[in-house]
């Protein structure tokens, strides 16, 4: 059996001193997404933009990591650049998916348990749980807490047989997740779009490592990769002709200036994108269109004219490469989807092994809140050496 939308009585949530009310009449909703939400992570604390920010621009090459550019606003802005002509990856992605979904979701087996780092607004999410056969649970992971509540529970109203968990948390960090029902027959991770290019490939590796301690021995991960191709193809998607994508980076000034108690003023930087060929990735930076001062609370820092603060990057893969980066994590491509320009990939990722080492407190192909003395997304992946291999476990 299929979950199909249930779409007679549209829920549209409003973020009011009554939303937690609101919520908890939906049956599928998790009964402990207050908690999460009342309690701010430790990861999206002013405190540690602060000090990531303060000491990005300590260093010769300034930076601030890309993850503050999704605030409220900057969520947003990311949703209009996934739509603008110039920024392929989101449509060809989302057209691959469409294409080979009936053989994706045979893939993801019935009753799956799907967790998301990075959910954004979910629209692709909505693809593979309309084809899916009976997903048990979704788990959204995002930093942007107001644009999560708003996407789980629209899907928490529209699946009503899906049980939908959020997660407001920065999935690079160690974080819990919520109580899942025993029902479910595997877990798989979702990580689409081209947000592991934000890695840098050595980071790469170790998130894949994490995502499959979490999927476990049964489990399973699709991964969007965005693949090498001409350079002004590149240039033109992070630079559209709107300026929706520099408006998404000098958002990044607005909120460090309300945050922080910053004194940075946006018309005097510009936005920067271009594709560093030799690293094979695209860079985004806010220049400096003069020799200026700028202060973040008491901190002050000095830019010279043309100086930039990078605040993204973005790497870009042949085939073979990911499937090396994949290979040293531990992992198999299974299967691998592409558009007929091979501008965009999606892969199917499983452990080699059959048998990964049990993680104490998790029960096999089931979700389960990490122990506090053993974090799971902390945890290294173990790649059996030649000696370890034998017959009986190929």
């Amino acid at each position: 059996m299929r979950v199909r939308p249930h779409r007679k009585r549209p829920f549209r949530p409003s973020l009011s001193k009554s939303l937690s009310k609101t919520l908890s009449g939906i049956g599928n909703f998790s009964a402990g997404f207050d908690k999460a939400f009342d309690k701010v992570a430790k990861s999206l604390s002013l405190e540690e933009f602060r000090h990531d920010v303060v000491d990005g621009l300590s260093r010769p090459a300034k930076s601030i990591p890309c993850k503050y550019l999704y605030d409220e606003a900057g969520a947003r802005l990311f949703d209009a650049i996934c739509d603008l002509e110039e920024y392929y990856p989101t449509r060809t992605e989302t057209a691959i998916l469409r294409r080979n979904i009936r053989e994706i979701a045979a893939l993801l087996g019935p009753r799956c348990t799907l967790v998301e780092p990075g959910s954004g607004a979910g629209s692709k999410t909505r693809l593979l749980l309309d084809h899916l056969d009976s997903p048990e649970a979704y788990v959204p992971i995002d930093v942007a807490d107001r644009q999560l509540l708003e996407c789980s529970a629209r899907l928490a109203a529209d699946y009503p047989l899906l049980k939908v968990s959020p997660v407001c948390a920065d999935y690079t960090h160690d974080f819990e997740l919520p109580p899942l029902s025993f029902g479910s027959q595997r877990t798989i991770a979702v990580f689409l779009g081209s947000t592991i290019g934000n890695f840098e490939p050595q980071e790469a590796g170790e998130f894949l490592q994490r995502l499959a301690r979490l999927c476990g021995n049964e489990g399973g991960l699709l991964i969007g990769v965005d693949l090498k191709k001409d350079p002004p193809i590149l240039h033109r998607a992070y630079n559209d002709a709107q300026g929706v994508t520099a408006a998404f980076n000098l958002n990044l000034l607005g909120r460090i200036n309300r945050d922080l108690a910053g004194r940075l003023e946006g018309s005097l930087f510009r936005h920067e994108a271009f594709y560093n060929e030799r690293a094979g990735r695209i860079e985004m930076h806010l220049v400096s269109r003069l020799a200026q001062g700028i202060r973040i609370g008491s901190d002050e820092f000095l830019l010279a004219e043309g100086e930039s603060i990078r605040t993204e990057h973005s790497y870009k893969y042949t085939r073979g490469e990911f499937l090396q980066l994949a290979a040293d994590a531990g992992l198999e491509v299974k299967r691998c989807w592409t558009d007929q320009r091979e501008w965009f990939s999606v892969h199917y990722l499983a452990p080699f092994q059959r048998d990964l080492p049990a993680q104490q407190g998790w029960k096999k192909s089931c979700v389960r809140p990490v122990p506090k003395e053993s974090f799971l997304w902390g945890a290294r992946f173990h790649r059996p050496t030649k000696s370890e291999v034998t017959k009986e476990n190929l």
